[in-house]
This record gives structure tokens, C-alpha cells and sequence, in this order.
């Protein structure tokens, strides 16, 4: 267990939930950062009286500055700010941030031989090569907060050498089984009520269109060493299974619980240890049924292009990441439909020349490039 994070994003469902987890199990906060929401940073800064904290945008920095005068915490701004933040003296930094911004920072953290604990699935997307190879060299610890790959983490506890398949689950979100014709006018509104879950704007609308468990499946490659060969995406309607493995003697572990996304991230400050938590158990008298299905990728193109994106390696994810991300702002504003999402991604995917083995630069580059293609400029 650490004793000591930082928590990159604090102001968003993940960052929130790991600093309610942190009080609970008397960790201490040493720094905060968010994007521009500077209300409830102030307020978590009051309550938890980090020595650091840092707003990406400047304009709110500044005046998070003058409203913090009064207490003994310095504020940083920008992408420094935020790298910064990552390297404070502390046991472990949570990255909560959404998007490649989150790249450097872990990889920052990383050579502090800090613990990730990895809520930030680009950062793996874009660069997993890259990062799991700092890692490895510096010792550093990764232990993943998205659900299903902690329940993949659990389940492969001492079994590294007995894997013979990740199964990757899913709810299938919201639109499971509609048509590209019945998803053509599907709200913004509409694409964040997940059925199971309750996440910040983005990932909901990546779960929506199954983009999510792409960004997942490429992941899960990197975190543990595996092709997309071993990888197989279960649907899941009532997720109530995270994920599961099966091992090569044809035995399947499972990691079951609520869905409640405080359980993995009190896991991933606990590690190895287990701690007492206030979440809901799971009440097998009421659990009726649960059911699997392959994904309909004819249905769910978001995930299809991902998983080719994954067989195609090289700067392809990072491109793929940076352009949805793009896509689903300008939804989310309601400047395009939701069908635009896929589109916009597809087109840039296939703009962008291959690069095998790009470096750190190379992904940023194709990063910026991606977001102005979907961007029009």
C-alpha cells in the first residue's frame, strides 16, 4: 500500500473517487491538478492541503492563484505544471487526466519510480512501447484503475506464464445492437447515460460506441505483453464480470463485483494489500442471469477499426486515439453526429502515412496532426 499520491485530475469522476479513497484509507494527498474546473479544485485543495496543485489552463491558474493566497500551496499552470506535478515527493501518482496530455507527465512519473496508477488508457494507446519500457527499466510500478484490466491484474496474480487468453468484457453500452441507421441521431444527452456505469462525458460516449473497449484492447496488449491474437472482447450486458482469463490448461478466472469503479482505484493504492471498502456487494439472489455475446463489429465500427489499428501497430493507435478524442469534443458540442464520430476517426486513420516504430516525438506530432484533420484545419 502507498502512503503518499498525487492525483492528476482531480477534479474529474476518476480523480474525485481516488481522493475519496485516499481519505478513507488515510493516504496523503501531495498534489492536484485540473484542467480549468478551479471551484472544486479550490475546494479540494482546502480539504486535503496539498503542497502543489496546477491548472492546465493558465487564465484559471492565475486566478486559482489569488484565490488560494491565503494557504501555503504553489500553483503551477500548463503541461509543466501538470509534469510537475507528477514528480513531487510522493509514493504514487494517479492519472486521471483523459487524452495523450497524460503522456508525459507518466512518463515523468515513471522516472521518479513512482506508482502509476494508470486511469489514462492513451497513454498506453499512443505510446505503450514506449512506456512499458521505461517502466521495466526504471521499476517502476504500473498497476492499472480501468476495471477490466485490473480484474485482468487480479486474475493473472503469480499466473503470468499460464495465459492463454484475455477475455475482454463489455456492457456494450448504450446503443447495443441499434443500427448505423437508428445511431444516425443519437444526442449527446443520450450517449452519456450508460446503462451500468457512471463516467465523465468522453469515456461514456467512448463506451457508447465501443471505441472504449478498443482503447482497452490496445492497452491490454502493452500492460500484459500479448497480441491481438490473445485478446478476445466478450459482451457482457450486466457487467458483473470485469474481465477474465483463461489460462492454458482451458480453467477461465473471472474477477466479479459491482460496477463500481471505486473498487479498482482503492485497489491499485492498496496493492499487494486488500483493504475494507464501503461499496456495494454483489447479492447472487438477485442476480438472475448473465449473459455473453461476441460484438457485432459490423454494428460497432469504432471497435473494428481499433482492433485494426492494434493489428497494424506503429503510429496508427496514437492516430486513431488523438482523432477521437477530436471527434467526440466536437459532439459532445453538438457541431457533428454521432455517426460523424467514426467517420472523422476512419478518415484520419487512413490520411496518415505508417511509421513502424515511431518515437515519442513522431506520436506527438501525429497526435497534433490527427486533431486538425478531424478539426478541418
Amino acid at each position: 500500500m502507498i502512503h503518499s499520491i498525487s492525483v492528476l485530475g482531480s477534479t474529474g469522476s476518476i480523480g474525485r473517487q481516488s481522493l475519496a479513497a485516499a481519505e478513507r484509507l488515510g493516504i496523503r494527498v501531495e498534489a492536484l491538478t485540473a484542467q480549468r474546473s478551479i471551484g472544486l479544485l479550490e475546494e479540494q485543495i482546502r480539504a486535503f492541503r496539498p503542497s502543489y496543485a496546477a491548472v492546465y489552463d493558465p487564465k484559471a491558474a492565475s486566478e486559482l492563484r489569488v484565490a488560494v493566497a491565503d494557504l501555503d500551496v504553489e500553483i503551477g499552470e500548463g503541461l509543466e505544471g501538470l509534469r510537475r506535478a507528477a514528480t513531487v515527493d510522493c509514493q504514487g501518482v494517479v492519472t486521471a487526466v483523459s487524452g495523450s496530455v497524460g503522456l508525459r507527465p507518466t512518463l515523468d512519473a515513471i522516472a521518479a519510480k513512482k506508482r502509476i496508477c494508470l486511469a489514462n488508457k492513451e497513454t498506453l494507446v499512443c505510446a505503450g512501447s514506449i512506456v512499458m519500457a521505461a517502466a521495466r527499466e526504471q521499476g517502476a510500478e504500473i498497476v492499472p484503475v480501468d476495471s477490466e484490466h485490473s480484474a485482468i491484474f487480479q486474475c493473472l496474480e503469480g499466473r503470468r506464464d499460464q495465459l492463454h487468453k484475455i477475455l475482454l468484457t463489455g456492457s456494450g453500452g448504450p446503443f447495443r445492437g441499434w443500427t448505423r441507421e437508428q445511431t444516425a441521431s443519437v444526442t449527446p444527452e443520450q450517449a452519456v447515460r450508460h446503462p451500468n456505469w457512471h463516467m465523465g462525458a468522453k469515456i461514456s460516449v467512448d463506451s457508447a460506441t465501443m471505441m472504449n473497449k478498443g482503447l482497452e484492447f490496445i492497452e491490454a496488449m502493452h500492460l500484459f505483453g500479448v497480441t491481438p491474437d490473445d485478446i478476445q472482447v466478450v459482451v457482457h450486458p450486466q457487467s458483473v464480470i470485469h474481465s477474465m482469463v483463461e489460462l492454458i490448461d482451458g480453467t477461465v478466472l473471472a474477477q466479479m463485483a459491482v460496477p463500481d469503479m471505486g473498487l479498482p482505484i482503492q485497489y491499485a493504492m492498496t496493492w499487494p494489500d486488500r483493504a475494507p471498502s464501503p461499496y456495494e456487494r454483489l447479492d447472487f439472489w438477485h442476480m438472475h442471469d448473465m449473459t455473453f455475446e461476441p460484438p457485432d463489429l459490423a454494428k460497432t465500427p469504432c471497435l473494428a477499426l481499433a482492433m485494426d489499428c492494434a493489428r497494424q501497430g506503429g503510429i496508427a493507435p496514437a492516430v486513431m486515439s488523438a482523432a477521437n478524442e477530436a471527434a467526440v469534443a466536437l459532439f459532445l458540442a453538438g457541431k457533428i453526429g454521432y455517426n460523424d464520430i467514426y467517420d472523422r476517426v476512419a478518415d484520419a486513420v487512413a490520411r496518415m502515412p505508417d511509421m513502424p516504430d515511431p518515437t515519442l516525438d513522431d506520436i506527438l506530432a501525429a497526435d497534433a496532426q490527427a486533431r486538425r484533420l478531424v478539426n478541418g484545419r
